[in-house]
């Protein structure tokens, strides 16, 4: 693959240009994504051909794209058209334009690839095994279901934001009439699917501009703590309040709602609609906003087609390689310890002081890859630095409540530092998932000292229960006074937590 890498997505309501870098870890990184609110959908006649207007739009936005790929030097563009272009009657008359007045070779997506890229691109940044998507555009809506990760079904409706708010609103807002004129009629058409029929409590993932805008307006209106949007999950009372909060709106005061763009002001309510009445007719467990859309699910396919495969095995996996590259973080010491703290913690199991699950041990395991990742820009407050960083980056395949569990283990310093990281979540971690953030935080703390000159020394730890106290004995390979001194400060935290003293013997292997 060349350096640099471009896609040009033709949509229904926006056209978009986004230019991705080759990383050295064989990654895409995204470093300009330019926009043109287009809105081509409206240009379409009642004879369904692109007129005059839609067409010097069309070919004026290529052009302003094609001007910045070619400062950018990039050789390789993937340009991909999608609903309007697809259904209007003189598609020819459009490529043949396209050709004359630029470079580019654009590719008229089909109902199934559009619906496909959705998926794929989800499927490759989430690790939801099973749910539907739902990609509202501005000229069409597309759905698929999947299950165990494989595409099972797929479906396009001829309708989308800009086509649904032409057909039922007269102004920018819909009256109460028009409201319920187009439920029914969303109603009727989704029903007609006979599989969507058989799809109970599954979340639906919403795609595209319109859900990023809902799931933004749900974030100012909580004063939603975290960052990231993507995986951002909502329940039915959420997407009414939202829904109730916009309707009831003039159009001057819905533009000026935080979280919405102004020029989507005029579509969300239809958008809205759409997944309110997916979300009902499914009985969903929830809606879950997708940041990665078709775009992304063309670049996937790009960026594995050398491998051979459409998706990548494990998708956390890959998130925390790319954060292992960008912190150039020692595998070597991760490894180590690792394997100390599960050792500890197994024996910890093993002697009833606690009760912790295969889930948490798998926990700990992630947080010793990034604890204390804040190091990489100060020392001195890494902690802090660690909690920030990995609470408000997002970690594809971690949903928000699990990627701040994450932030609390692998940022542990002391009980105290805990509670403040953690005080504007009160209502996400219970007091039990509290006290076991904080031991798997000790025993981390306690490990990294175990191998704190990075030379891998332990090489086998066990418990002895001594009634009064707890017995760690560490057998080393070599002189383990740096790794003493270390944990014998550090063991406090864990002390506290287990209310036992802790007994730390060094012996030679």
């Amino acid at each position: 693959m060349q350096e640099k890498f471009a896609i040009i997505d033709i949509g229904s309501n926006t056209m978009r240009l986004v230019i991705y870098h080759n990383e050295r870890n064989g990654r895409l990184k995204e470093i300009e994504n330019i926009k043109t609110m287009a809105r081509l959908r409206n240009h379409l006649d009642d004879r369904q051909y692109l007129d005059k207007t839609g067409m010097d739009i069309l070919i004026r936005t290529l052009k302003n794209f094609e001007e910045i790929t070619k400062y950018h030097a990039i050789q390789n563009i993937n340009a991909v058209a999608t609903a309007t272009i697809r259904h209007a009657k003189n598609q020819h008359e459009i490529l043949e334009n396209i050709q004359i007045f630029t470079n580019l070779d654009v590719k008229i997506l089909s109902e199934f690839e559009e619906a496909y890229y959705g998926f794929l691109a989800v499927i490759n940044s989430t690790s939801i095994t099973e749910g539907i998507t739902i990609d509202v555009g501005g000229g069409s809506t597309e759905v698929t279901y999947f299950r165990d990760r494989k595409l099972i079904f797929y479906h396009s409706f001829p309708f989308g934001a800009l086509s649904l708010r032409k057909q039922f609103m007269e102004g920018p807002v819909p009256t109460a009439d028009e409201l319920l004129h187009l439920t029914t009629f969303l109603h009727e058409e989704i029903n007609k699917i006979e599989w969507i029929k058989d799809m109970r409590r599954v979340p639906i993932i919403g795609i595209g501009g319109s859900a990023r805008n809902i799931a933004q307006i749900d974030q100012r209106r909580k004063m939603y703590p975290l960052g990231g949007l993507h995986q951002y999950e909502m329940t039915s009372h959420d997407l009414a309040t939202v829904k109730d909060s916009l309707i009831c709106l003039p159009f001057e005061k819905l533009q000026c709602v935080e979280g919405l763009s102004e020029e989507r002001a005029d579509i969300i309510i239809p958008a809205l609609e759409v997944f309110n009445v997916f979300y009902q007719i499914t009985h969903a467990s929830s809606f879950i906003l997708s940041r990665k859309g078709l775009r992304d699910g063309v670049v996937y396919e790009e960026l594995l087609k050398p491998f051979g495969i459409k998706m990548f095995p494990n998708v956390l996996e890959e998130s925390l390689y790319e954060l292992e590259y960008d912190y150039e973080i020692n595998i070597n010491n991760v490894v180590q310890v690792s394997r100390i703290a599960i050792s500890i913690l197994t024996s910890l199991r093993k002697f009833g002081f606690l009760s912790i699950t295969d889930i948490e041990l798998t926990e700990a395991k992630r947080a010793a890859l990034l604890f204390q990742l804040g190091r990489y820009i100060d020392d001195e407050a890494s902690s802090q630095h660690t909690f920030y960083l990995l609470a408000n980056r997002t970690i594809d395949g971690l949903m928000h409540e699990e990627r701040l569990r994450l932030a609390a283990i692998a940022s542990f310093k002391s009980k105290t530092y805990l509670k403040n990281y953690l005080e504007p979540f009160a209502d996400w971690i219970s007091k039990e998932d509290f006290v076991v953030i904080r031991i798997l935080g000790a025993v981390l703390r306690l490990a990294y000292a175990l191998n704190e000159t990075k030379r891998n020394i332990v090489e086998q730890l066990e418990m002895a229960d001594r009634q009064e106290d707890l017995m760690f004995i560490i057998m080393c390979s070599n002189n383990w006074q740096a790794e003493q001194y270390h944990a014998e400060k550090q063991k406090k935290q864990l002390e506290k937590v287990l209310k036992r003293n802790i007994i730390l013997h060094f012996t030679r292997a």
